[in-house]
């Protein structure tokens, strides 16, 4: 049985770092530690630097233009976005509660970012090779994989793109 909710009620605020930061952070930790348990069979603390104890956001937020999505008075999802004025931007961070994955959130987040941005006619992105669940979401978005980097012996992401005519 699946679970309907009615996602067109959600709603895409721009990030506020000093209110935001704990719920943002905890909302990261779970979307992480449940990709490393149900994909790399690790029990936890699988996310980029900074990803559990709100560093992550304190470093990329300054930078980039950050946005949440709320639902139900609820942060469900985030996404950080990295516009360039010469029509490339870059995908920072996706992540959305476990309890709210695959009902769309993502989806909309994605719909949202490239009508707010509309000069970005390239949108790149990565992530690690091991998550399979991030591969179909980006593939299904229009998303095409275009390489794979090595980060060291045991890490490897793959770079996704997307074009915009």
């Amino acid at each position: 049985m699946s679970i309907q909710l009615e996602t067109d009620k959600m709603e895409i605020l721009p990030i506020n770092l000093t209110e935001d930061l704990p719920k943002l952070t905890e909302v990261m930790k779970r979307a992480f530690n449940d990709d490393a348990r149900r994909f790399n069979n690790k029990p936890e603390g699988d996310g980029p630097p900074g990803y559990d104890d709100g560093n992550f956001y304190r470093k990329w937020s300054p930078q980039s233009n950050g946005f949440k999505i709320v639902f139900q008075n609820k942060i469900v999802g985030a996404i950080l976005v990295f516009p360039n004025s010469k029509g490339k931007s870059y995908l920072g961070n996706i992540n959305i509660d476990p309890q709210y994955q695959n009902l769309g959130f993502g989806t909309k987040l994605i719909q949202f970012i490239e009508r707010k941005f509309p000069l970005s006619k390239l949108w790149v992105l990565d992530t690690p090779s091991w998550a399979t669940r991030n591969h179909h979401f980006y593939q299904k978005n229009g998303y095409s994989k275009t390489k794979e980097v090595m980060h060291n012996k045991s890490m490897k992401s793959f770079v996704f793109e997307k074009r915009i005519e």
